[in-house]
């Protein structure tokens, strides 16, 4: 910003005094977030902000710790509010800025601002989440968080919390901003209510503020009866929308979103706000997204993890046996914070439970929300998350990326997220921990009612039911026994006593002709001509069995039954057609695609005997390379047939005598036997190599991956640290640019007040070097612009004054000031004053010199005393002659 602009700013007549927005309760605290850029946006907040708007303001910005703020010096030039550095404990007064000072965390209590010694190293602090989080607990839904210009992540976390408690939230415009990352992931988090300019958003707060009150006072002044019908319209309308139906809610629950979005939207009447939906379906939108409260994050409630891990998991692990799978259930996980989070202490308590590697984790995460859903996949989180998540795991489970954290593969993979409606759609079942935390709250007493008794149903004995610290399974204790009751956990309980019936969701299957189960056929396919359905038919019946497979075997295609000549291989799901052939095929299959492969011929092996379930049948193998279509060249058809057994013929010797082996038959099995056996030593060569080969490569990877991830880790942390300093930097340099920019201003005024006394004035240090002098020196000392730094001794000067370095270094000595008057060699009289000078600091740092011309009053003076001895000579002569008439007289 150049300095015309920000004095224009700086004298800008202030905003016209607005009346007090809220007349009763708490004071609505705004919170405002910036970093890197963001003097300049607070700047443009503060001289449109009325300095009467009845709101305190707290500003959280990054600053150096070792650098004494300014900020708040720098801010009252753009508002009549008081503007105050935070002091612990003091409490919040409208009309009031509030600034954290270097060093400290800042925490909102019952109305008092708390100072606290930040807990995170330099380069890890997020003080903008936590005054955030700390302002939403203290104001709820009179809380306002701002986010501004700022590098990084750092207030998204706590808009996120701000929201959760039907509070506003503001972002400016990234367009606007100097650095946009901080706007742009509260942005890209959904947690911004308004998106604009900085100098446009104090008429958004204050519009949105008085519209709050308003819809705030019409709630409660109107009965819930009055309001009941109402609701259930804007209710149907969300329905037909968006398709999800909100009639389970409390309605409580709606009334508080609602008159969220009434406040937004300045509608004081319920009923104008109906209309308003019928008008706008785009409303309906943004309030379906109001209710599904999508407000979470990683160990919300550290304690009650604390407690699952201590009280809960150990009897459960040590009940399960070992190898099975833990099955968990987290419905309503929102964007998955919960879901990992569970799945990180899981995989921790079976590591200390010392399970070894085959117990597997199959945890289920659910919601309504399917961009909620869609954002829990990608596993990808803001860099605030540091605040919520350890080192250790984040070292463990996520890895850096750019501005975010991205799950690992093996986090990701223990996690299935899918859209599910917990009150629609069938239960998961089997489970061995369902965590159901801060739903119930939201939802009617009717509902709840039916939702516990399925959670019941849906786990194992034994299971755990983990719910938030506002919701109870009190009200079924013949199902549940609790574990710990401060933080909700409790136990699936056998109990022999009759209880209702489970009340499972209904679903929708379709059936044909109305018999339950039934498949519908499939019709044939339209158009088909009769030719084509006969062909069809010769087809199935006619052709042999067969398989199309690629040039590695893999099966592409199966035709007819091929049972009776392939079968799945044990282990691992493997769909190669030589892993499937059965014996006495695989060889000769093996053979015979290899060789068809090589000559581009089929390849014809006939009589076969291949063993079946308990019997042997003969079968001819045809092998044959496709090339006649672009889209199956390099394919092979591997068709079989079945044959009947050769024909043998009687013989005439006994029973028991061995038959007779066609001639040259034992030499032609004697030289295949033997080629089987050179090309299998072969392949077992070839294959030894290329694995002692792979084994080499793949330590030599492992050794490079190593290496790499440890740069990777300190490149991240060097970066981290450099954007943290960088960020405070940044802001020392925005505040040093004002000071720079008022020392400017400060030394223009000196420059023109000198200038305009015409005194002549010089500056010296200690040493009697010239520090500074005004142009009227240089007509009694020639000094030039050069000469500053040089020593005055050895500077020419007019003046007839050679004591003028001993009485500078005894005005230095005695700190008293010296006067004496000086002439020049033309004749000019100066009065010279020699004073110490003195710093901010008052320490002397070298002396002053003034030059006063005197001339007319010495020419002057000169004249008098002129004039004074004539006139005494005048008077002597007439002495002297009445002196000497008189004596003649005598």
């Amino acid at each position: 910003m150049t300095q015309d602009a920000r004095n224009s700013r700086s004298r800008k007549a202030p905003p016209a005094p607005a009346e007090r927005l809220v007349s009763g309760g708490p004071t609505p605290v705004v919170g405002i977030g910036a970093s890197a850029g963001g003097l300049e946006a607070l700047e443009q907040f503060l001289d449109h902000t009325p300095s009467d708007c009845g709101m305190a303001f707290v500003v959280v910005q990054h600053l150096d710790p070792s650098h004494p703020g300014a900020l708040p010096e720098l801010l009252q030039r753009h508002t009549a509010m008081k503007v105050l550095q935070v002091h612990d404990g003091m409490r919040v007064e409208p009309n009031h800025v509030y600034v954290i000072p270097p060093n400290r965390d800042l925490s909102l209590l019952r109305g008092a601002l708390q100072l606290l010694e930040p807990a995170e190293p330099r380069g890890l602090r997020l003080p903008i989440d936590s005054f955030f989080r700390s302002l939403a607990e203290d104001r709820q839904k009179r809380a306002v968080g701002v986010i501004l210009s700022g590098m990084g992540s750092d207030g998204t976390l706590g808009l996120r919390a701000i929201k959760e408690k039907v509070g506003l939230t503001l972002v400016q415009d990234p367009s606007s901003a100097k650095y946009d990352s901080m706007p742009q992931s509260a942005i890209d988090a959904g947690v911004a209510d308004f998106v604009a300019a900085a100098e446009h958003l104090p008429a958004r707060l204050i519009a949105t503020v008085r519209g709050l009150h308003v819809a705030e006072h019409e709630t409660t002044v109107s009965a819930v009866k009055k309001s009941q019908s109402a609701i259930e319209r804007i209710v149907t309308l969300l329905r037909a929308r968006a398709g999800r139906d909100f009639a389970p809610y409390k309605s409580s629950t709606v009334y508080r979103r609602v008159e969220r979005r009434m406040g937004i939207h300045q509608i004081g009447k319920i009923a104008q706000y109906v209309e308003f939906l019928r008008e706008n379906p785009q409303e309906l939108d943004l309030l379906s997204k109001e209710l599904l409260i999508g407000v979470t994050s990683f160990f919300r409630d550290p304690g009650a993890f604390a407690a699952l891990r201590e009280k809960a998991l150990p009897a459960l692990l040590e009940s399960r046996a070992p190898g099975r799978v833990i099955r968990v259930w987290v419905p309503a996980c929102s964007t998955g914070e919960e879901a990992y989070s569970l799945a990180m202490l899981l995989k921790e308590s079976l590591e200390e439970a010392e399970r070894g590697s085959g117990d597997r984790i199959q945890l289920f995460a659910t919601d309504l929300d399917p961009d909620a859903i869609a954002r829990a996949r990608l596993g990808a989180y803001p860099e605030s998350i540091a605040a919520d998540v350890s080192p250790e795991l984040l070292h463990r489970f996520f890895v850096k990326e750019g501005g975010a954290y991205r799950v690992t593969k093996e986090l990701r993979s223990a996690v299935i997220f899918a859209p599910h409606n917990v009150i629609a759609d069938p239960p998961f079942t089997k489970l061995d921990l369902l965590s159901c935390r801060n739903l119930l709250i939201y939802l009617s007493p009717e509902v709840q009612g039916k939702l516990l008794p399925l959670f019941h149903y849906s786990l194992n004995p034994g299971g755990i039911l983990f719910l938030g610290s506002a919701e109870t399974a009190g009200s079924f204790p013949d199902l549940f026994s609790p574990i710990d009751t401060h933080w909700k956990l409790y136990g699936r309980r056998e109990s022999s006593a009759a209880t209702a019936p489970v009340d499972f969701p209904s679903s929708f299957l379709p059936v044909e002709d109305g018999e339950p189960g039934a498949v519908p056929r499939e019709p044939p396919p339209a158009g088909a001509s009769l030719q084509e359905l006969v062909g069809r038919v010769l087809l199935q019946e006619f052709a042999p069995p067969s398989a199309l497979v690629n040039e590695r075997g893999d099966v592409l295609y199966f035709h007819g039954r091929t049972g009776k000549y392939l079968e799945p291989a044990a282990g691992k799901a493997n769909l190669n057609v030589f892993a499937m052939a059965r014996e006495g095929l695989r060889h000769e299959l093996y053979s015979a695609a290899q060789k068809a492969l090589s000559q581009g011929e089929p390849v014809h092996r006939r009589g076969l005997r291949v063993k079946t379930n308990g019997n042997y049948q003969f079968v001819d193998l045809i092998v044959k390379p496709l090339d006649e279509r672009h889209a199956l060249r390099g394919l092979l058809l591997v068709l079989f047939e079945d044959v009947p057994a050769p024909h043998r013929r009687k013989r005439s010797r006994p029973a028991d005598a061995v038959g007779e082996t066609p001639p040259g038959r034992v030499e032609e099995l004697e030289r295949e036997l033997q080629q089987t056996r050179e090309y299998l030593q072969t392949t077992r060569e070839e294959m030894q190599s290329s694995q002692e080969e792979l084994k080499s490569a793949n330590e030599e990877l492992q050794s490079t991956n190593e290496e790499l991830q440890s740069t990777n880790e300190e490149l991240t942390t060097s970066k981290e640290e450099m954007q943290s300093l960088n960020e405070e930097l940044i802001s020392v340099n925005t505040e040093m640019q004002a000071k720079i920019e008022e020392l400017s201003r400060i030394s223009n005024d000196m420059k023109n007040l000198l200038n305009s006394t015409d005194i002549a004035t010089l500056f010296l240090d200690n040493d009697l070097n010239v520090r500074r002098f005004t142009p009227q020196t240089t007509r009694i000392i020639k000094l030039i612009p050069s000469d500053v730094g040089r020593p005055i001794t050895d500077i020419v000067s007019d003046m007839e004054y050679g004591a003028l370095p001993g009485d500078v270094r005894e005005v230095q000595e005695t700190l008293a000031f010296k006067e004496a008057e000086v002439a020049t060699n033309d004749g000019r009289w100066f009065q010279v004053r020699i004073m110490p000078y003195r710093t901010y600091e008052n320490r002397i740092d070298g002396v002053v010199i003034t030059f006063t011309e005197v001339t007319t009053a010495k020419r002057l003076e000169q004249a008098l005393r002129e004039a004074e001895q004539a006139g005494r000579q005048r008077i002597g002569a007439l002495e002297a002659a009445l002196g000497a008439e008189g004596g003649g007289t005598t």
